[in-house]
């Protein structure tokens, strides 16, 4: 089966655990799947507008695998929170993403990644959701999508959203799920020790 990519976009000040958490999923799941003599094809890379080391939160220091004119073709995008504000002006990380999300099949994002897709237009009449301080700011900045309020994730067709950090892992395991199968994310929860929380709608 032809390998399919997950990217995650990385920044400055970007959480740790929300690029990293789904990225251990992902990988995990590959790995269960593998053992068990099945097939998970798809693979995450991270990815940043250039090839120099990103510094996440408290300077954690990453690699990107490829920058925006390098990597392969995607189908997925996943965008992490962190210090996101700054972004908001940044052209050409949006219209980056903007012309991702017009290509991939799945959008997702995490705690405050969520500010990053609506600012980039493609989530206009959707439901997400976002780390729980941050909601009031959404609602109040993205008048135009709901925003779902004491769940960990929410899926709306072909873009699903969770709350702060943590949830993340949530996520991509619904994720897991979607792409693969409801017993692979199970057994990819059990592999990490992570007791894997359901409380996330579907809705649209």
């Amino acid at each position: 089966m032809q390998e399919r990519h997950i990217g995650i976009l990385l920044y400055e000040g970007v959480e740790v655990l929300d690029f990293s958490g789904p990225f251990e999923v992902f990988t995990t799941a590959r790995r269960v799947a593998e053992k068990n003599g099945e097939v998970f094809a798809f693979a995450p890379l991270l990815i940043a507008a250039t090839p120099e080391p990103v510094r996440a939160r408290a300077d954690y220091r990453v690699l990107p695998d490829h920058d925006f004119a390098s990597h392969p073709a995607l189908d997925i995008l996943l965008v992490p929170g962190g210090v996101h504000a700054p972004l908001l002006d940044d052209e050409q990380l949006l219209g980056w993403v903007k012309t991702q999300s017009k290509e991939v099949s799945l959008l997702a994002s995490v705690c405050t990644g969520a500010f990053i897709l609506a600012e980039s237009g493609c989530c206009t009449g959707k439901t997400m959701t976002t780390h729980w301080e941050d909601i009031p700011d959404f609602v109040k900045r993205y008048p135009a999508i709901e925003c779902a309020r004491d769940v960990r994730w929410v899926e709306d067709g072909a873009l699903i959203s969770s709350a702060g950090i943590s949830a993340g892992i949530d996520m991509a395991l619904q994720m897991v799920a979607r792409l693969g199968s409801e017993e692979l994310a199970k057994k990819t929860a059990r592999q990490m020790d992570f007791d894997w929380t359901h409380t996330g709608i579907a809705v649209g």
